[in-house]
């Protein structure tokens, strides 16, 4: 073999193992009082395929509501951490705007914009077993395994509006609010929490991919409160590679 040809061939090697694809789902969020559609979420998530095995680096998800009119956004980067993204999430209707700082994956930086137009900041030491925001759907999938085997999974829970991490856990769930092959819920860890927030039911099809939430949504009803939803995920594209393994 030619010398310029095995350097054409060297060079070519590592682009065929990492590609660059996408996950693309959409979230209809309906009420569990009336089963009335509250609103839509438009998720895409951008990453790629290394050794294959999905791996995302940015998500985007616009809400909207009365068809296509965008209400809120929010902007994930996954550079530092899966279980900890950046996040920039901003509902214009309150004019308020939560800010979470991933630098290093040694920090959590919270700047968050209030409803009643104050603004509070925290920080938040970034331990191996700290999750915030979408980092709990990577959550499931990296402890997949336990997921299938219904094993609990201890973890720890950021509440950006309260600059605190709060003992959480995951484990199986028997719900038939949510028909999925795997069910699983979140829920404090601590007694005293536990009276106070309601576990969150999530659901799950055999490949990985989110297929149902219900619990606490991110989205405001009022400047008191936010929504309780059930909602439910359609894929309209995948990765040619897996999600879990």
């Amino acid at each position: 073999m030619k010398r310029s040809t095995l350097l054409v061939l060297t060079c070519l090697l590592p682009l065929q193992a990492v590609s660059s694809d996408e996950v693309r789902f959409t979230g209809e969020a309906t009420s569990e009082d009336d089963g009335k559609t509250l609103y839509e979420e438009r998720h895409v998530v951008e990453g790629e395929c290394s050794e294959g095995v999905f791996r995302p680096s940015q998500q985007t998800v616009t809400y909207v509501r009365n068809g296509d009119t965008e209400f809120a956004k929010k902007k994930l980067s996954y550079s530092e951490s899966l279980l900890r993204p950046t996040v920039d999430f901003r509902q214009p209707d309150f004019d308020e705007v939560m800010a979470i700082t991933n630098e290093g994956d040694d920090e959590l930086r919270i700047e968050w914009q209030t409803p009643e137009g104050d603004t509070e900041t925290f920080s938040v030491d970034a331990s191996e077993t700290l999750v915030a925001d979408a980092g709990f759907d990577h959550l499931v999938r990296k402890h997949w395994s336990e997921v299938k085997s219904g094993e609990r999974v201890e973890f720890d829970f950021l509440a950006p509006t309260r600059g605190k991490a709060y003992g959480f856990v995951l484990e199986p769930a028997d719900d038939d609010r949510i028909d999925a092959a795997h069910k699983v819920r979140i829920k404090p860890s601590g007694t005293i929490l536990g009276f106070l927030v309601d576990p969150i039911l999530l659901g799950y099809n055999d490949e990985g991919l989110l297929t149902d939430y219900v619990g606490l949504t991110n989205i405001r009803k009022d400047k008191d409160s936010n929504y309780t939803a059930h909602i439910r995920y359609t894929v309209e594209s995948t990765p040619e590679c897996e999600l879990t393994r």
